[in-house]
C-alpha cells in the first residue's frame, strides 16, 4: 500500500512542476503562435508535458557531441538525491555512425521500457544530427559539350604546315 501512495506523489509532483513552469519557464520562446521551449532533455523542442525535461521524471535528450562528429544521449536518473542536480544527468556519447547510434538506442533505452513513447522521436532526432554532421559534396564540374554552354570556348588553334 505504501509503494502505491509513493508513486501518487511522484505523478503528482511532476504535475505540479509542470503547471507551475508551463507558462513561466526561463526556457520559454513564442514563436509565431507557436510555444516552444530551450529546455535540456526536451526532444522536439515544444512546451508540452510529454517533452518537458523539467517536469518528466524520466527525460531523454540528444545533442551533437564537440567537434561535430557523433552525438551524445543523455537520460535523468531516478535513484539519485534532489540534493544533487548534476549527478541525475547520464550522458553516453556515440560516434560509430547513425545506424550503430539507432540500434544501441534502441538495445538500452526502449527495450528497458525507458520512455518507449519516445522512441519515434529520439531516433528522427539522432538521424537529423547525423545528417547535418556530413560534410558538403563538391561536385567537379562537367564537361564536355552539353555542358559547356555560357562557358568561353577555347580557341582552336590551326597549324599550318
Amino acid at each position: 500500500m505504501t509503494l502505491f501512495i509513493a508513486e501518487i506523489e511522484i505523478a503528482m509532483d511532476a504535475d505540479l512542476i509542470w503547471l507551475i513552469t508551463k507558462n513561466r519557464s526561463s526556457f520559454l520562446l513564442k514563436r509565431n503562435g507557436i510555444q516552444l521551449s530551450a529546455e535540456r532533455n526536451n526532444l522536439t523542442n515544444l512546451n508540452s508535458f510529454k517533452y518537458s525535461g523539467i517536469a518528466n521524471k524520466k527525460a531523454i535528450g540528444v545533442t551533437g557531441a564537440r567537434g561535430g562528429k557523433g552525438i551524445v544521449i543523455s537520460t535523468k536518473k531516478n535513484k539519485v538525491s534532489e540534493r544533487k542536480p548534476a549527478d541525475k544527468i547520464h550522458t553516453v556519447t556515440l560516434r560509430r555512425g547513425v545506424r550503430r547510434a539507432a540500434k544501441s538506442f534502441t538495445n538500452s533505452f526502449t527495450r528497458a521500457y525507458y520512455r518507449p513513447d519516445l522512441r519515434k522521436e529520439t531516433l528522427a532526432r539522432i538521424s537529423a544530427i547525423y545528417e547535418s554532421q556530413k560534410p558538403i559534396k563538391q561536385h567537379a564540374a562537367k564537361e564536355g559539350r552539353r555542358h559547356t554552354k555560357g562557358r568561353s570556348q577555347p580557341e582552336e588553334v590551326s597549324q599550318q604546315a
